[in-house]
């Protein structure tokens, strides 16, 4: 992967944030106590669910597999979350109100592109822990040279530092992620929204910071520069939101761990990663020495072993937000065409309920990975 001297992480929303226009300062004005609790609660599970991802300890746990795991694991709960709310806030979908759903649908197209370019990434990364295991197979029944060997050890490094284009990509969605944020609530904010318009956009808020921040991370992990990295700040009229305080101890552990991680001279920042390749290493050099034996071979392989199956669970992870943010966007589209077949006072005509299936389901076949 690239190394960097000094790439600072991009500030979210330079010019200030559009988003603060999202709850106005008498904020619970006019919304029912149902709707407060239906909001309260789903702010206090985001809440946890942020603060789950802080190490306990020094920092050691971030930039391991296991800890990417837990993230897009929380990622997931949240979306789920998100697609709860609004089925239990039954919001009327009025021409004001369609606006946000338009801008969940937007914003989470380009998170489905995300999710397949880091499968992609774990795909990538995957294939390199087979070139291990082959080349291990091979020394086991020596059936090949010692400098057949050393080839393919030196295939597995070219692998590895070699550049997944999707990756290469993942920062400009960010960027422009962003950008949809500032035009979509800069349009809403001269707009009046009723109650629950009001409950479901201060929710789809949080949703939104949440996922363009760990979006970001893994972006920077998987690139080999923080170029991609965001540092989210709330807006002051925002800053009694429960999750604030969490999100910016979040923020204060793993960005700084990040940067420093750049800044070393290591083949990856992924700890995980980076223990097989000093085990490769060290296989090189006993090669050339002649002094291979089966406990150094075995414990490589059990830790290429145990990497794999780290990735296949962050894999999984990500196929799970990719589902679910599907089905999220299935059911705000629902609520669009059903609105229009009411307010057409007919039943859609069967070829237009086929292009409404195809809109909510299409993204499951466009976003399968290759």
């Amino acid at each position: 992967m690239s190394r960097i001297k000094d790439h600072p992480p991009r500030l979210f929303f330079r010019c200030g944030n559009p988003l603060k226009v999202l709850v106005p300062k008498n904020n619970n004005a006019g919304i029912s106590q149902n709707l407060l609790s239906l909001l309260n609660n789903f702010e206090t599970n985001l809440t946890v669910l942020i603060k789950d991802l802080i190490p306990k300890d020094d920092g050691n746990a971030i930039l391991t597999v296991s800890w990417m795991k837990e993230a897009m694991t929380s990622l997931c709960k949240t979306h789920k979350s998100i697609k709860k709310l609004v089925t239990e806030v039954e919001l009327p979908v009025s021409d004001l109100e369609e606006n946000f759903i338009y801008i969940y649908s937007g914003i989470s197209l380009k998170l489905l592109e995300l999710c397949n370019s880091f499968t992609s990434e774990l795909d990538r990364l995957n294939y390199g822990n087979l070139l291990l295991k082959f080349a291990f197979n091979k020394l086991e029944t020596r059936s090949c040279s010692e400098e057949t060997f050393l080839l393919h050890l030196e295939s597995w490094r070219k692998h590895m530092a070699s550049k997944n284009p999707r990756i290469e990509i993942c920062g400009a969605i960010l960027s422009s992620l962003v950008e949809s944020l500032q035009h979509h609530h800069h349009s809403l904010s001269k707009k009046k929204l009723s109650g629950k318009g009001r409950v479901l956009q201060r929710a789809l808020y949080g949703v939104n910071v949440k996922t363009l921040y760990i979006s970001s991370v893994f972006a920077a992990v998987f690139s080999g520069t923080s170029n991609s990295l965001l540092c989210l700040t709330i807006p002051k009229e925002m800053e009694d939101v429960p999750w604030a305080q969490a999100l910016m101890d979040l923020q204060n552990m793993v960005n700084p761990e990040i940067k420093n991680a750049f800044l070393s001279d290591r083949f990856t920042v992924i700890k995980d990663l980076e223990e097989v390749e000093s085990g490769v290493k060290k296989l090189h050099i006993a090669v050339q020495e002649g002094s291979v034996t089966n406990v150094v071979v075995e414990i490589l392989n059990k830790s290429v072993m145990e990497l794999s199956d780290r990735f296949d669970l962050v894999s999984k992870e990500t196929g799970c937000l990719l589902k679910t943010v599907i089905f999220a966007r299935d059911a705000m589209g629902e609520r669009l065409w059903t609105k229009s077949e009411e307010d057409l006072v007919v039943t859609l005509p069967m070829i237009i309920s086929v292009k409404r299936d195809l809109f909510v389901n299409s993204k499951s076949v466009l976003f399968h990975v290759q």
